[in-house]
């Protein structure tokens, strides 16, 4: 299927047969530079950014298309879409074009193709993954634990694109103050593909009974009701 805006002949096609036949070899015209992400993760609210880098440009137009609907979005700088969330960025001299999404969607989830203008056009497809982070608590919704042992509370974070920049615990909707009187309450924090975070509690008595949220700052909180009993406590 092919678009003509402004008389430019843009061809949307079977990407994984069709765009291939008509590669040229680099640096005798106008080529994409395969070295750059062709797989992006984005969280959901946070803006995006397709970067397609091309080589050789000379005469020729870049634009970006969107699979889903084989929508027109960018051609050059311009903008091709009444969605406002969309926007054509390059700088003078750049090798880069680049399709900023603000405010993305899960629904933006897809493939988006770069293409060059030439006689036929040839693309390059972008993958993009819109991710909403998921935070849980392990042993949710409720934990039981005998008075006098330790409170073991574990929060891990999912699916975010970088490590929270922090992580907050409260207690009954109280920041916990880790220098607090009480003593024997410790933090610890493992970064990496996952977050996780554990909260223990010595000692416990029946005030540590109540709901513990942990809330990460790129994240939606999590929390769990804890239950301090007396005597052995069995799970049935």
């Amino acid at each position: 299927m092919c678009l003509f805006p402004g008389g430019i002949a843009l061809c949307v096609r079977n990407f994984r047969t069709d765009f291939l036949e008509e590669w040229p070899t680099p640096g005798t015209g106008p080529h994409f530079d395969t070295s750059m992400h062709s797989n992006y993760t984005g969280l959901v609210g946070k803006t995006v950014y397709l970067v397609c880098k091309v080589k050789n440009l000379g005469n020729r137009t870049v634009s970006w298309v969107r699979h889903r609907d084989i929508h027109l979005l960018t051609v050059g700088r311009y903008t091709y879409t009444s969605d406002q969330r969309f926007e054509a960025q390059h700088f003078p001299h750049s090798e880069e074009w680049t399709l900023r999404i603000r405010y993305p969607q899960r629904k933006d989830s897809g493939i988006y193709e770069c293409q060059i203008s030439t006689t036929p056009p040839i693309g390059h497809p972008v993958y993009l993954t819109i991710v909403e982070p998921i935070t849980i608590i392990i042993g949710a919704p409720d934990l039981f634990v005998n008075k006098g042992s330790t409170i073991n509370l574990t929060c891990v974070v999912k699916y975010a694109p970088e490590p929270p920049p922090m992580m907050i615990w409260s207690h009954n909707t109280e920041v916990i103050n880790f220098d607090s009187p009480r003593g024997g309450i410790s933090l610890v924090t493992e970064k990496g593909p996952e977050t996780t975070s554990r909260l223990m509690i010595q000692k416990a008595v029946p005030s540590d009974s109540g709901i513990y949220t942990c809330e990460p700052s790129n994240a939606n909180p999590s929390s769990i009701k804890v239950h301090v009993v007396n005597g052995k406590w069995h799970e049935t």
